[in-house]
């Protein structure tokens, strides 16, 4: 699927992406220590690259990690970057358009996402592109994001491991200055796989007192979004906004701290 395309994802999609996760030809290795990647790669869609992390999780079964990953509610308690997200309607059980605002001092980014999310027996496979929705509007001070394709691949190992791979390939608008794209493969990057895996150690008992029972995710039934009428779909250029990140001079590396990040790709 294209950036503002609008249907359910296919198996062709999700095979694109677990391509890209395992994928090693074109990856520049910026970042390996204690059992974590940071790959960067140049694209001929944006000129930012994409962007790739992988972990092992020893003590995270891939069941929690993907129930982390999917939490609306539980997202509300561990990402600190998030400003505000919240679903707006779906396709199918597994297939919705979400909206997500971040900081990341001293900017603010929106993004809009269509994301899907497949259960394959061995792995979970989560992943997003920008789409524009008639209900969730450019804000003056945000700069709207766009996702080509993002995601998350989550595989499953003996015992009480998994392996974790994110991958994105997104535009957030402007110019990044050298120094905040080191930051964020060398020090952001890893910090964000550390957060990630704390929430997921402290899920099962936040959950066992939050609605424990539902999960839409994995359980069709309790969906309960309403559907998308496609008149509320509009072009990606329709709604761009001003904001971008072209104005470095209002950029300082002091400004930029390790929470001033996100953990995820527009998932819920």
């Amino acid at each position: 699927m294209q950036s503002g395309e609008v249907k359910v994802a296919e198996d062709s999609d999700f095979k694109r992406f677990i391509e890209l996760c395992v994928e090693t030809e074109g990856w520049k290795q910026e970042y390996n220590k204690r059992n974590t990647s940071v790959h960067t790669k140049i694209n001929d869609v944006s000129d930012f690259k994409m962007f790739k992390i992988k972990t092992t999780y020893t003590d995270v079964s891939a069941e929690v990690l993907y129930d982390v990953l999917h939490d609306p509610e539980y997202r509300k308690v561990w990402d600190h970057s998030m400003v505000e997200g919240y679903e707006i309607c779906c396709i199918n059980p597994n297939n919705d358009i979400g909206y997500y605002s971040m900081k990341c001092r001293p900017f603010k980014f929106v993004i809009l996402t269509l994301h899907s999310w497949l259960d394959m027996g061995a792995q979970y496979c989560i992943i997003n592109h920008s789409v524009n929705h008639q209900k969730a509007l450019p804000k003056k001070g945000y700069i709207r994001g766009v996702s080509y394709l993002t995601g998350y691949l989550v595989r499953k190992m003996e015992g009480n491991k998994c392996q974790f791979t994110y991958v994105s390939q997104s535009d957030p608008k402007g110019k990044l200055p050298a120094w905040a794209v080191n930051k964020v493969t060398q020090i952001m990057a890893p910090k964000v796989i550390t957060r990630i895996h704390k929430a997921c150690l402290s899920y099962q008992k936040w959950k066992s007192t939050h609605n424990p029972n539902f999960k839409p995710w994995l359980n069709p039934e309790q969906m309960t979004l309403p559907r998308l009428n496609m008149a509320d779909i509009k072009p990606l250029s329709e709604f761009n906004s001003r904001e971008s990140l072209d104005d470095e001079s209002c950029m300082k590396e002091s400004d930029i701290g390790e929470n001033d990040i996100s953990d995820e790709d527009s998932s819920d």
